[in-house]
């Protein structure tokens, strides 16, 4: 047995014959890290850090050969790339291999704080697809809504409610993922602060609590749509039997994806109904502990109907946008807190019903506040791929750029170019925010919210 893994744990799963106990146990003891980032396909730019290997079931995943100072990198807060763990990744492998990413759907991410997941799913769906993101706690949707924002487009709406809440959107999403609240054994290698807080009552807990998460959340997923359900536990009753759950309570159809062999994941069945999973285990895969199953929802759901929405006339003077957004007569605009967002015209009307049952943190792209007269831009336009090309822009270097994400002052020279007005700062040609030239000085409107505290 091992001198820290919990016993009860090894236990239940030595008592798979082909599971291997003592590679388990010393991958653990060793202790390496893995380091692990996704490219975002929006913003392609070279990084400035050495790419290993990539992920085998993700072509946009690369492993590190050293975990750099993320913090301090200023692609980083321009969103080139996202910091996700390799097993996560898989989700990338699903979504092509049920052709999710052929035509434009309605996704929903229930469960989707910090945003990996959220932002791999806008990554890999078709482009013209909407993605709901939602967190339930209040913090954490916060952090989501950040993620969402530096990934640059329009196709995401961010909210904060209770699975409870999406019983209002019947027969709504092609897609739901549930990543599920779980005991976190699967992350014992990456934090031994979980190794601490895991029991087996925890375990208990946390399938109660996925299940009433699933019972709620799954009112909203069509007839025939797709859920993909994942934890990062090892135990069956938070993963295989929960699919025997699913498989009592709606009529799901368990579905399976490919594999290759190499990549070291095991395919594993529910002992009632034999729904297929997938264990990611880190003594057999370059990644932490994670399970993933998919099941296609078979039972007629009802329907809810987008015809009988009305869209207002919006508030916003027809050639406001011009010189900001990139093609906006592609987008409709809408005002939600005081700011005015765009989305493609195509969304305009689910994005209406959100805002009617669902409490919005953000919805497309916040472009910034209409004082009459004057746009003052929001930080999200400035990470936007749809930012328009005509507006000015100054690049700086490595040290200069920090700088500016301390929120500290720029050398007002750097900015001879620009006599007055808004100017977006660049690293490596990609856009990190803005700042104001007024004449003999500057301001610096990064959001202090996010600035880096130290160096």
């Amino acid at each position: 047995m091992s001198n820290f893994l919990p016993n009860s744990l090894i236990k239940r799963l030595s008592q798979n014959p082909t599971f291997d106990n003592d590679a388990f146990i010393a991958v653990h003891e060793d202790r390496s890290q893995i380091t692990t980032i996704r490219i975002n396909p929006f913003k392609p730019i070279e990084l400035d850090f050495y790419l290993s290997e990539g992920v085998g079931w993700c072509d946009k995943g690369y492993y590190l050969p050293a975990r750099p100072q993320f913090t301090l990198d200023p692609l980083f807060h321009a969103g080139a790339y996202y910091v996700q763990e390799a097993s996560s990744m898989f989700i990338a492998h699903i979504i092509e291999e049920l052709e999710l990413n052929k035509e434009a759907i309605m996704a929903v991410d229930v469960c989707a704080a910090p945003g990996g997941k959220s932002t791999l799913l806008n990554s890999f769906l078709h482009e013209d697809s909407l993605l709901l993101s939602n967190e339930i706690i209040k913090s954490r949707s916060i952090v989501l809504q950040e993620n969402l924002m530096r990934w640059g487009t329009a196709n995401t709406v961010v909210s904060n409610n209770d699975p409870s809440a999406f019983n209002r959107l019947p027969g709504f999403f092609d897609l739901m993922l549930i990543d599920a609240p779980c005991s976190g054994s699967g992350m014992f290698r990456k934090d031994e602060d979980a190794i601490d807080e895991w029991s087996e009552g925890n375990v208990k807990l946390c399938s109660e609590r996925q299940q009433r998460i699933l019972s709620e959340a799954l009112v909203s997923l069509k007839t025939n749509g797709y859920l993909i359900y994942s934890t990062c536990s090892y135990s069956e009753e938070e993963n295989e039997m929960i699919l025997d759950w699913l498989s009592d309570e709606f009529e799901m159809e368990s579905v399976n994806v490919s594999l290759d062999p190499s990549w070291g994941i095991e395919t594993t069945l529910s002992l009632r109904h034999q729904a297929t999973g997938y264990r990611f285990y880190p003594h057999k895969v370059k990644g932490e502990g994670f399970f993933v199953a998919i099941l296609k929802m078979k039972q007629v759901q009802p329907t809810f109907s987008l015809k009988k929405l009305k869209v207002e006339k919006s508030p916003v003077p027809k050639n406001a946008l011009t010189s900001w957004v990139k093609d906006s007569d592609r987008f409709a605009t809408l005002v939600h807190h005081d700011t005015i967002h765009i989305s493609s015209k195509e969304h305009e009307l689910a994005i209406k019903a959100f805002q009617q049952v669902l409490y919005l943190k953000n919805a497309g792209t916040a472009v910034g506040k209409w004082l009459g007269k004057e746009l003052v831009p929001s930080h999200d336009l400035a990470l936007s791929i749809h930012l328009s090309g005509e507006i000015n822009a100054i690049e700086l270097n490595l040290d200069l750029a920090r700088d500016y994400l301390r929120k500290e002052s720029i050398p007002l020279d750097v900015f001879d170019q620009v006599k007055k007005g808004w100017c977006i700062i660049k690293y490596k040609g990609l856009a990190i925010g803005w700042i104001k030239v007024l004449g003999n000085r500057i301001n610096n409107y990064y959001p202090k919210e996010v600035r880096i505290a130290n160096l």
